[in-house]
């Protein structure tokens, strides 16, 4: 069994980043890939050297981590500079570990939008809801899938992360979200027994106009 150990920075991440990547397992069907309970960090943190490193050291000591994967909000940075400095610092405290640092662009929530019409009528969703022509321009995606609902609901990060996780079309927000297509040729590399891409991944419907 191989184990993922994720690193995530909020609360609602803590329960949502584990089912989308079980959403992702299954896809794949590797399903001798588990999933570890994440282990949270502040933003200040994991933008540091220091606490990017340490965060990668504790997931170390978790159970037959296999591979290391820490996904959080880039706001208002570019992920393209960013990232590759997280995953310099994070390579060299994970070893011989295979480590990688998606960053959602601008936030998690993005990829609910990318994929917005999947969500028509669930969870204050209107039926006729459609995606915005650029949902990674969106700063404030928490803010814009509110202001998408309909009256007396509004978006509660904990409770609607997770269940947009289990709903939203990963197949859209492919297609969409550059940030989201990162996520999963990530995860491809980490359950190929390589290193490399599996065959077939991701599903040739997801890559239609990519």
């Amino acid at each position: 069994m191989k184990r993922i150990q994720p690193i995530v920075e909020g609360h609602g991440d803590v329960r949502a980043v584990p089912v989308l990547l079980r959403r992702l397992r299954d896809e794949a069907q590797a399903f001798d890939v588990e999933i570890n309970e994440p282990i949270r960090r502040k933003y200040s943190e994991l933008i540091t050297q220091t606490g990017i490193q340490k965060a990668v050291e504790l997931a170390l000591l978790q159970q037959d981590c296999a591979a290391i994967l820490i996904v959080f909000d880039c706001e208002d940075f570019c992920p393209k500079e960013l990232a590759p400095k997280l995953l310099g610092w994070a390579k060299a405290a994970a070893r011989a570990k295979p480590c990688e640092v998606v960053l959602a662009y601008r936030e998690y929530e993005t990829w609910f939008l990318a994929a917005l019409e999947s969500l028509r009528g669930r969870y204050g969703i209107p039926a006729d809801a459609a995606a915005p022509a650029n949902p990674e321009g969106r700063r404030d995606a928490k803010g814009a899938l509110e202001e998408y609902m309909e009256r007396g609901f509004s978006y509660d990060e904990t409770v609607d992360q997770p269940r947009f996780s289990a709903a939203f079309d990963m197949g859209l927000a492919y297609r969409r979200s550059r940030s989201f297509r990162k996520l999963v040729k990530t995860f491809g590399t980490f359950i190929s027994p390589g290193g490399g891409q599996i065959s077939a991944w991701p599903p040739a419907q997801w890559t239609r106009d990519v």
